[in-house]
């Protein structure tokens, strides 16, 4: 073992007033563990909305029945709250580890050499979001599961997810001025396919909010869509509609970047976002004739999150950010005398 390093009471106080440049100073992760940090995130990410689903499908949404502990009495679920308090309590623990994840994602961008203060406030969007989210959380929990509620935390979640797919895709660029790969009708056609989604999205909480999946065994109020003419059914027949002009969009948009000859990342991108459809469209019609069993529900809900972020990467794929000449890492004498 190598000799331990003496902490001075002057380090000490350095890394009470800011532990990050205390950390950047002592160390410099490479490329790929800033990427892999922001990697895991987003996995964490679409981790706890599944979870989340999986409280919901269980009724074990009032496993614990208050917030932030668990029981009036308890931090902790207890043995005598059984499965559903397990389930409720483990989600909430999860929320821990995505912290964790965000946080070591923080420190990976903070430490990196040079500095990228851009990539850093990524991260920190990244973290306010976790803890407003983790508030609406309890607070969805206070009102006893009010649907329009847990519409807003998945909607939260789901910007959650957009702001860790950028953060990603940021650690595999630079800080140049972005550079166009297409031209302006095809990136309009795109913004169109992502505002098509972001409301796909949002009908399909709606969907969840008026159907039988409450998220607890006791008698939840569920959104009445009856107000604006429609019944569940009609919400789900309008889902469908909105998910086939997604299907539409990407597939006009993929002929659309074959004509004008456009770059691999594009149509690679464009071409897995089709992929990705397909088989949620499947999904999707499955659950809806076999009576919405929980398992492809939930299913479903992964499904979710793959096509918003196989569409934020088909938005993000327009462009690129090469790197700026305080970016490219210097040569050592090694590489220098290997050229």
């Amino acid at each position: 073992m190598g000799p331990v390093p003496n902490v001075t009471r002057a380090d000490v106080a350095h890394f009470a007033r800011n532990p990050l440049a205390y950390i950047a100073e002592r160390w410099t992760p490479t490329r790929r563990t800033v990427r892999t940090a922001a990697l895991v995130s987003l996995v964490m990410t679409v981790v706890i909305v599944v979870t989340g689903g999986a409280v919901r499908l269980t009724g074990s949404g009032l496993g614990c029945p208050t917030w932030p502990k668990c029981t009036d009495d308890s931090l902790t679920a207890t043995s005598e709250m059984g499965f559903h308090g397990v389930i409720e309590f483990g989600n909430r623990l999860l929320t821990y580890v995505l912290c964790a994840a965000v946080g070591f994602a923080i420190i990976a961008a903070r430490s990196r050499k040079p500095w990228r203060r851009s990539l850093t406030r990524y991260g920190w969007a990244q973290f306010w979001i976790v803890m407003g989210n983790a508030v609406l959380g309890g607070i969805v929990v206070l009102v006893g599961l009010n649907p329009y509620t847990v519409a807003a935390h998945f909607l939260l979640s789901t910007a959650l997810i957009a702001v860790a797919t950028a953060t990603w895709q940021r650690t595999r660029e630079g800080d140049a001025p972005t550079r166009p790969l297409v031209g302006r009708s095809v990136a309009q056609l795109v913004w169109v396919l992502t505002g098509v989604t972001v409301l796909l999205i949002a009908v399909g909480t709606v969907v969840t909010g008026a159907g039988p999946h409450a998220g607890d065994s006791s008698d939840v109020p569920r959104m009445d869509v009856g107000a604006v003419g429609l019944d569940w059914e009609g919400v789900s027949k309008l889902h469908a509609v909105l998910a086939w002009i997604v299907v539409t969009l990407t597939f006009a948009l993929w002929f659309v970047l074959k004509a004008v000859d456009a770059p691999r990342g594009p149509l690679a991108r464009t071409r897995d976002l089709f992929l990705v459809l397909l088989a949620q469209g499947v999904i999707g019609y499955v659950q809806y004739f076999t009576d919405l069993p929980e398992a492809l529900v939930a299913a479903h809900m992964l499904g979710s999150c793959a096509v918003w972020i196989a569409v934020l990467r088909v938005l993000l794929s327009l462009r690129e950010r090469p790197e700026t000449a305080s970016e490219v890492p210097a040569r050592t004498d090694a590489e220098l005398s290997a050229v």
